[in-house]
Protein backbone atom coordinates (compact mmCIF):
# COMPACT_ATOMS: atom_id res chain seq x y z
CA UNK A 1 0.00 0.00 0.00
CA UNK A 2 1.43 3.15 -1.14
CA UNK A 3 0.46 6.68 1.40
CA UNK A 4 0.17 9.94 0.61
CA UNK A 5 0.77 12.83 2.60
CA UNK A 6 -2.17 15.69 1.23
CA UNK A 7 -1.43 19.60 1.51
CA UNK A 8 -3.66 19.62 4.82
CA UNK A 9 -1.35 17.53 8.09
CA UNK A 10 -2.98 13.80 8.57
CA UNK A 11 -4.80 13.81 5.67
CA UNK A 12 -3.83 10.87 3.63
CA UNK A 13 -4.42 9.22 0.52
CA UNK A 14 -3.88 5.47 0.50
CA UNK A 15 -3.18 3.94 -2.86
CA UNK A 16 -3.44 -0.23 -2.53
CA UNK A 17 -1.98 -2.24 -5.09
CA UNK A 18 -4.05 -4.41 -7.17
CA UNK A 19 -3.07 -7.96 -8.45
CA UNK A 20 -5.43 -8.56 -11.82
CA UNK A 21 -6.30 -12.10 -13.32
CA UNK A 22 -8.49 -13.44 -16.22
CA UNK A 23 -11.10 -13.39 -12.84
CA UNK A 24 -10.84 -10.38 -12.38
CA UNK A 25 -8.67 -8.25 -9.70
CA UNK A 26 -7.42 -8.78 -6.03
CA UNK A 27 -6.88 -5.87 -3.83
CA UNK A 28 -5.78 -4.95 0.06
CA UNK A 29 -7.87 -2.43 1.24
CA UNK A 30 -6.91 -2.14 4.33
CA UNK A 31 -3.55 -3.40 6.40
CA UNK A 32 -2.63 -2.76 10.19
CA UNK A 33 0.74 -3.54 9.46
CA UNK A 34 1.32 -1.03 6.66
CA UNK A 35 -0.57 1.87 8.39
CA UNK A 36 1.54 1.20 11.31
CA UNK A 37 4.75 1.43 9.53
CA UNK A 38 3.78 4.55 8.37
CA UNK A 39 3.26 5.74 11.79
CA UNK A 40 -0.44 5.62 11.61
CA UNK A 41 -2.33 4.11 14.53
CA UNK A 42 -6.12 2.78 12.92
CA UNK A 43 -7.69 0.33 15.05
CA UNK A 44 -10.91 -0.33 13.29
CA UNK A 45 -13.77 0.01 15.69
CA UNK A 46 -16.23 0.31 13.56
CA UNK A 47 -17.59 -0.19 9.94
CA UNK A 48 -20.18 1.66 7.68
CA UNK A 49 -21.26 1.54 4.28
CA UNK A 50 -23.62 4.06 2.34
CA UNK A 51 -25.63 3.74 -1.00
CA UNK A 52 -26.55 6.63 -2.64
CA UNK A 53 -29.37 5.82 -5.52
CA UNK A 54 -28.63 8.72 -7.61
CA UNK A 55 -25.60 11.01 -9.11
CA UNK A 56 -25.11 14.37 -7.40
CA UNK A 57 -26.29 12.70 -3.91
CA UNK A 58 -24.31 14.92 -0.97
CA UNK A 59 -23.95 13.72 2.11
CA UNK A 60 -22.32 16.05 5.10
CA UNK A 61 -20.14 17.85 6.29
CA UNK A 62 -20.14 15.96 9.18
CA UNK A 63 -18.19 15.58 12.13
CA UNK A 64 -17.74 14.32 15.67
CA UNK A 65 -16.33 16.61 18.52
CA UNK A 66 -13.99 15.45 21.10
CA UNK A 67 -13.61 13.31 23.17
CA UNK A 68 -14.71 11.00 20.63
CA UNK A 69 -13.52 12.57 17.51
CA UNK A 70 -13.98 10.07 14.42
CA UNK A 71 -10.81 9.51 12.09
CA UNK A 72 -11.61 7.36 9.31
CA UNK A 73 -10.73 5.74 6.35
CA UNK A 74 -13.23 6.36 3.44
CA UNK A 75 -12.88 4.03 0.30
CA UNK A 76 -15.25 3.70 -2.52
CA UNK A 77 -16.33 0.24 -3.52
CA UNK A 78 -18.95 0.98 -6.55
CA UNK A 79 -19.16 4.28 -8.51
CA UNK A 80 -17.08 7.63 -7.62
CA UNK A 81 -17.41 10.56 -5.60
CA UNK A 82 -15.88 13.77 -4.80
CA UNK A 83 -14.54 13.68 -1.13
CA UNK A 84 -13.80 16.53 1.25
CA UNK A 85 -11.79 16.36 4.30
CA UNK A 86 -12.48 19.99 5.85
CA UNK A 87 -9.71 20.70 8.58
CA UNK A 88 -12.13 22.14 11.79
CA UNK A 89 -9.41 21.64 14.22
CA UNK A 90 -9.04 24.95 16.28
CA UNK A 91 -5.69 26.80 16.38
CA UNK A 92 -4.61 24.95 13.01
CA UNK A 93 -2.63 26.48 10.80
CA UNK A 94 -4.71 25.12 7.80
CA UNK A 95 -8.16 26.04 10.28
CA UNK A 96 -11.46 26.57 7.15
CA UNK A 97 -9.43 24.46 4.42
CA UNK A 98 -10.53 21.33 2.42
CA UNK A 99 -9.20 18.60 0.54
CA UNK A 100 -10.91 17.60 -2.45
CA UNK A 101 -9.90 13.79 -3.88
CA UNK A 102 -11.90 11.50 -6.75
CA UNK A 103 -12.76 8.29 -4.68
CA UNK A 104 -13.84 5.64 -7.01
CA UNK A 105 -13.88 1.79 -7.21
CA UNK A 106 -11.92 1.26 -10.49
CA UNK A 107 -8.46 3.09 -8.99
CA UNK A 108 -9.81 1.57 -5.34
CA UNK A 109 -8.04 5.06 -3.79
CA UNK A 110 -8.78 5.77 -0.03
CA UNK A 111 -8.95 8.93 2.04
CA UNK A 112 -7.82 8.98 5.15
CA UNK A 113 -9.41 11.68 7.58
CA UNK A 114 -8.08 12.57 10.73
CA UNK A 115 -10.23 13.56 14.08
CA UNK A 116 -10.57 17.43 13.69
CA UNK A 117 -11.21 17.30 10.08
CA UNK A 118 -15.67 16.98 8.98
CA UNK A 119 -15.52 15.05 6.03
CA UNK A 120 -18.57 14.95 3.24
CA UNK A 121 -18.86 13.94 -0.69
CA UNK A 122 -20.80 13.99 -3.81
CA UNK A 123 -21.52 10.58 -5.73
CA UNK A 124 -20.35 11.76 -9.49
CA UNK A 125 -22.28 7.94 -10.16
CA UNK A 126 -25.23 6.53 -10.00
CA UNK A 127 -25.67 3.36 -7.17
CA UNK A 128 -22.47 4.96 -5.83
CA UNK A 129 -21.47 2.88 -2.34
CA UNK A 130 -19.05 4.37 0.15
CA UNK A 131 -17.19 2.13 3.03
CA UNK A 132 -16.13 4.12 6.02
CA UNK A 133 -13.66 2.47 8.58
CA UNK A 134 -14.32 4.54 11.47
CA UNK A 135 -11.16 4.75 14.50
CA UNK A 136 -14.29 5.54 17.16
CA UNK A 137 -17.76 4.54 17.68
CA UNK A 138 -20.40 6.53 16.35
CA UNK A 139 -21.56 8.93 19.29
CA UNK A 140 -24.94 11.12 18.63
CA UNK A 141 -24.50 13.18 21.20
CA UNK A 142 -21.13 14.53 19.92
CA UNK A 143 -21.76 15.18 16.24
CA UNK A 144 -22.52 17.88 14.49
CA UNK A 145 -21.82 19.64 10.71
CA UNK A 146 -21.21 22.38 8.58
CA UNK A 147 -23.20 23.38 5.78
CA UNK A 148 -21.99 21.77 2.49
CA UNK A 149 -22.45 24.54 0.12
CA UNK A 150 -21.13 27.24 2.57
CA UNK A 151 -19.62 29.57 0.08
CA UNK A 152 -16.82 30.59 2.72
CA UNK A 153 -15.26 27.29 2.53
CA UNK A 154 -14.19 27.71 -1.27
CA UNK A 155 -15.32 23.98 -2.42
CA UNK A 156 -15.69 23.66 -5.47
CA UNK A 157 -18.48 20.75 -5.47
CA UNK A 158 -19.65 19.41 -8.90
CA UNK A 159 -23.17 20.25 -8.51
CA UNK A 160 -24.68 23.42 -7.16
CA UNK A 161 -27.51 23.55 -4.55
CA UNK A 162 -30.59 23.46 -6.75
CA UNK A 163 -29.40 20.44 -8.45
CA UNK A 164 -28.00 18.60 -5.43
CA UNK A 165 -29.40 15.22 -3.53
CA UNK A 166 -29.27 16.37 -0.11
CA UNK A 167 -31.16 15.66 2.98
CA UNK A 168 -33.40 18.06 4.87
CA UNK A 169 -30.74 17.79 7.82
CA UNK A 170 -27.80 19.15 5.59
CA UNK A 171 -29.85 21.28 4.52
CA UNK A 172 -30.26 23.05 7.41
CA UNK A 173 -26.65 22.84 8.96
CA UNK A 174 -24.82 26.06 10.57
CA UNK A 175 -21.97 27.99 8.10
CA UNK A 176 -18.64 27.26 9.53
CA UNK A 177 -18.43 30.71 10.64
CA UNK A 178 -21.62 30.71 12.35
CA UNK A 179 -20.71 26.84 14.27
CA UNK A 180 -19.59 27.08 18.05
CA UNK A 181 -15.71 25.66 18.05
CA UNK A 182 -13.94 25.86 21.51
CA UNK A 183 -10.55 27.98 21.17
CA UNK A 184 -11.32 29.30 17.70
Amino acid sequence: MEIRQTALDGVMILEARSFPDLRGWFRMTYGRDALSAAGIDFPVVQDNLSLSKRRFTTRGLHFQRPPVAQPKIVHVLAGAVLDIALDIRPGSASFGRHVAVRLDAETGRQLLIPGGFAHGFCTLEDNTLVQYRCAAPYAPEHEGGILWHDPDLGIAWPVGPDAAVVSDRDCNLPRLCDLDLPDR
